[in-house]
């Protein structure tokens, strides 16, 4: 059964770390009020069901239930008195008149221009507007909510200077459903994700556009639905909403998460074609990932193990086997996945730091009574380890293809008939299917190009060295799309080989798994259409239908 990590909360604080158990979304009984989930008899757990915001670093479990629709979500009592003491912080310095950058001056270039105290809102109000330029698709729903969460647990540090209600205004969107149209081109990552968080701002203004129950409608036309009264910013808060990593933390974020799935299923799938091809699982054996630590590559070849238990098909082929060793696709699995995993864990680990950072400027310290102008909205922390998962997984899908090209290669597959073919020559079998994963692997091997190391100056060069962030997101996010379908893929493919290898069954994991593919993927007895057949099972990766190998 997949089990998955979630945090207990009560009120602020962390309690315990648990784990739960998906039921196919049946309820499960005990206390537990959100279906799905039952008590798993070899470890506590519990359900989130109340997050309250303290500013603390949040789990990506965390930022994905949130991002789906739940849990309710408020802010705690001590970071609204944070927030409200840093806030009065501003306030005392707006009354004494006190130049400060971005409370009472202008921004970038035109920081050396003073502002006085009668425009301060008109300064807010034309920044948000003016930095609303964004272009492209919007950000899905999932990722507009991570945004929101994200942007409102950073301001409940508490150091950003805003007033709690615009903490609450962005709970308030959330538990009701508003979801600004955020377009998802337009930022460079420094000073932040300006672009896309001056869309989230303008939304809570009541001016441009919002999702609401479906409907794309006017900004103030979906809060007065949601009877969510518009913010009127001061001095500041444009600039506390504005400046920020939080576009670039919820799309690469919430890819993440999904790599970490389909890294994990590049396992089974894997552990199906060595079976499909007769290959040998001794390169798994524990001995050898010790004589070599890390471990990530000793959990994956522990992973392999579990997987191909007690296999017919290997009992079949012990004895009187000429060949010595598999090719480096299949003995190199824990060597390689194990990699891949090492990558997306420290990628985790950045993002779930920045999740409970204070990434605007200037900074509000109220033990001190400063103002502190610094650089913490520079994406270059989140933007070089999104193009280096970009890269773990471009290669995760380099060892997959090969895998499906051994699986269809008539020279390579070990007896299986040229292309899987029902009726080879008549027939073309899954030839265009390894095609296809040529092709996504080519996209996905351009994608793994590192934005992070490019830098356009902008901002009449005050913002001289950016991190383009949100395109190193973006671009992963592409690439965990097409990572699903490769895997769908090698999992289809092999499961065909495994269907020639019958009546040897393999173990009781890979059965229970041919099981599940062949509810998307019929066995092909004569050529079809497959488009429909990849989909199917790159949306049930997605969805986390095959979890239990996980």
């Amino acid at each position: 059964m997949a089990r998955h990590a979630v945090l207990v909360q009560n009120g602020s604080n962390v309690v315990a770390e648990r784990r739960l158990r998906w039921t196919g979304g049946k309820q499960a009984g005990g206390n537990n009020k959100r279906a799905g989930y039952e008590r798993d008899p070899h470890a506590l757990f519990m359900v989130i069901h109340i997050l309250e915001l303290s500013g603390r670093s949040l789990s990506l479990e965390q930022i994905a239930q949130v991002s789906a629709g739940g849990p309710e979500l408020s802010l705690s009592g001590e970071a609204r008195s944070r927030v409200q003491a840093a806030r009065e912080l501003v306030e005392q310095l707006v009354r004494e008149n006190k130049v400060c950058y971005g409370v009472n001056t202008g921004f970038g270039k035109l920081s050396d221009v003073h502002i006085p105290a009668s425009d301060l809102e008109a300064l807010q109000l034309n920044l948000v507007r003016s930095h609303a330029c964004g272009l492209g698709n919007p950000l899905s729903e999932a990722e507009t909510r991570a945004m929101m969460l994200l942007r409102a647990n950073v301001l409940a540090c508490g150091i950003s200077g805003c007033r709690p209600v615009l903490i609450e205004t962005l709970l308030n969107m959330l538990q009701r459903g508003v979801h600004p149209v955020i377009p998802e081109k337009g930022s460079v990552g420094a000073s932040g994700d300006l672009a896309p968080l001056a869309h989230l701002a303008l939304s809570m203004l009541g001016e441009g556009e919002s999702f609401f129950r479906g409907a794309r409608l006017s900004g103030a036309e979906a809060l007065l639905l949601a009877n969510i009264a518009p913010v009127r910013l001061a001095a500041k808060e444009g600039l506390s909403l504005l400046n920020g990593t939080q576009a670039m933390a919820a799309v690469g974020g919430l890819a993440l998460l999904r790599a970490e799935r389909v890294t994990a299923l590049a396992d089974l799938a894997g552990a199906m074609t060595l079976e499909a091809v007769l290959g040998t699982p001794v390169a798994f054996d524990a001995r050898i990932q010790q004589a070599r630590p890390h471990p990530q590559q000793s959990a994956v070849a522990a992973h392999l193990r579990e997987l191909l238990a007690d296999s017919e098909i290997r009992q079949s082929h012990l004895t009187g086997d000429t060949r010595v060793q598999d090719a480096y696709s299949l003995r190199c699995m824990p060597q390689v996945h194990g990699a891949v995993r090492t990558a997306l864990r420290h990628a985790r680990e950045v993002v779930e730091i920045e999740s409970g950072s204070a990434t605007d400027n200037p900074l509000v310290f109220t033990d001190t009574g400063e103002i502190l102008s610094g650089g913490n909205f520079h994406g270059a922390p989140l933007a070089m380890v999104f193009d280096y998962a970009a890269i773990a997984l471009a290669d995760l899908m380099s060892i997959g293809e090969r895998r499906i090209d051994r699986l269809i290669n008539p020279d390579l597959n070990e007896g299986l008939p040229p292309f899987m073919s029902p009726r080879p020559g008549i027939s073309s079998g899954f030839m265009l299917v390894h095609v296809v994963a040529a092709a996504l692997l080519n996209e996905a091997k351009v994608l793994a190009h590192p934005a992070s190391v490019d830098s356009v100056p902008t901002s009449g060069g005050k913002e001289d060295h950016v991190s383009m962030g949100m395109t190193s997101a973006l671009k992963l996010r592409q690439i965990v799309d097409n990572a699903e379908f490769a895997v769908a893929i090698e999992l289809m493919v092999a499961a065909e080989g495994l269907r020639y290898r019958l009546p040897l069954q393999s173990s009781k994991p890979i059965q229970r798994a041919i099981e599940i593919v062949r509810g998307f993927a019929p066995p092909l007895t004569a050529d079809r259409a497959l488009s429909k057949d990849i989909q199917a099972l790159a949306q049930a990766i997605k969805a986390g239908e095959l979890d239990e190998f996980v």
